[in-house]
């Protein structure tokens, strides 16, 4: 299960509206100033994710949550949105290539232009089976538990 914290921001009967601080890597890493990545992460200000969840647990608003979603499931979809489109494009251009060989096609643009609409059909093909998969339920956040309330330290005693 991957987890994140999140903060409630408003509740509406069993919905719950929280918000997630979009966190990026680059600022972590040491090769921060030499990176494009990082630089690009160090220029866009950090931004905040709202979702609505249901959820049956008692919360008030500026609680903070840990949300979770299921690990193999993210990564199934993940193999999906970025192997479909690839292997559309390889057959494309592949069929492509085969027509020019065989002089059905008259220019290797024509190849270009299947290898470009076989990637599209692919990325058709990823939306489509993620709009209307049983998995895409399994896909929605939950809210696993309240994190631990922050206490205020005003004086160490020795």
């Amino acid at each position: 299960m991957i987890e994140e914290m999140a903060t409630v921001v408003a509740i509406n009967q069993d919905k719950v509206i929280l918000e997630s601080q979009v966190k990026s890597s680059c600022s972590s890493c040491r090769q921060v100033d030499n990176c494009g990545s990082g630089q690009v992460a160090k220029a866009i200000p950090l931004q905040k994710l709202t979702l609505t969840v249901s959820s049956t647990l008692p919360l008030k608003v500026g609680d903070n949550v840990i949300i979770g979603l299921p690990e193999k499931g993210l990564l199934q979809v993940a193999a999906q949105v970025y192997l479909l489109p690839l292997a559309g494009l390889i057959a494309g251009s592949a069929l492509g290539q085969f027509l020019v060989m065989q002089g059905i096609l008259a220019h290797e643009l024509f190849a270009i232009v299947l290898g470009i609409t076989g990637g599209y059909a692919g990325y058709r093909l990823a939306k489509y089976r993620q709009k209307n998969s049983k998995k895409a339920k399994l896909l929605q956040p939950e809210i696993l538990r309240r994190a631990g309330q922050t206490i205020a330290v005003t004086e160490i005693l020795p």
